[in-house]
């Protein structure tokens, strides 16, 4: 019969739908990241951790603990 689906066909089709989907998880995160990028303060603080960071003004911590106890 020329012209059929089968029902591996329709499985095929499914599975080429579902690795093309945005997943709930994917627009949270995308929607995350909008909000940090259009929040100046935010932002800022991002810049100012990086130049922190590449000047060397860090402290490695290794347990909640320590991190506490520089609290």
């Amino acid at each position: 019969m020329a012209g059929s689906i089968t029902i591996e066909d329709v499985y095929d089709e499914l599975k080429t739908i579902e690795r093309k989907m945005v997943t709930k998880e994917d627009l949270e995160a995308l929607f995350d990241s909008v909000e940090i990028l259009s929040n100046p303060k935010t932002m800022e603080a991002i810049r100012k951790s990086d130049l922190d960071i590449k000047e060397g003004r860090f402290k490695e911590v290794s347990s909640v603990e320590e991190l506490l106890s520089e609290l």
